[in-house]
């Protein structure tokens, strides 16, 4: 089993990121994992669970924050994303990975530290979409999902993998306020 942390947007804005995602038949990534954007990917979030407590510490040390959702863009042809704007995300990040000291090859494997780049996945061809759909999928967003929110953060959220490639929530963990 494997985990990762990430952010999940307010209620009514997952719903309408849901519904827009699912209007693309091939795109399974709304069988894998609801609406959310990393923050810690599963690099040293193993089963024996001793990152926890790590992560609760360094979680309820650091404020919470604000966060707003913007513009969708693309990593190649692979995936559409909306983008994320916030400085805090990446202290966030930075300190969540150092509290679960993932190795080196983990950190690179999960594009972490300085290759990590916050955005919330809509599709991405890794879990069926082509490459026409996602150009596709960026533009209709534009329309479809805006006005772009900014809500604040409050907590994180631990995913867990149930199944392979099906992930649920495990636990929210507040941030200091």
């Amino acid at each position: 089993m494997q985990y990762f942390i990430g952010i999940v947007p307010p209620d009514d804005y997952k719903e309408q990121i849901s519904s827009f995602r699912n209007q693309w038949a091939s795109n399974r990534l709304r069988d894998v994992v609801e609406p959310h954007i990393t923050v810690k990917a599963q690099g040293g979030l193993t089963e024996d669970m001793r990152w926890l407590e790590n992560v609760r510490l360094t979680c309820s040390l650091f404020q919470s924050f604000k966060l707003t959702l913007s513009e969708p863009a693309t990593f190649g042809t692979a995936v559409t994303f909306l983008s994320v704007e916030t400085n805090k995300i990446y202290d966030l990040h930075n300190r969540l990975v150092e509290s679960v000291s993932p190795t080196p090859d983990l950190i690179k494997r999960y594009l972490e530290l300085e290759r990590y780049h916050p955005h919330l996945t809509l599709g991405q061809t890794y879990w069926e979409m082509v490459d026409k759909e996602i150009e596709e999928m960026k533009d209709a967003a534009r329309d479809a999902l805006a006005p772009f929110p900014t809500f604040k953060v409050n907590y994180v959220r631990i995913y867990k993998e149930s199944i392979p490639n099906k992930y649920e929530p495990f636990e929210d963990i507040q941030l200091a306020r």
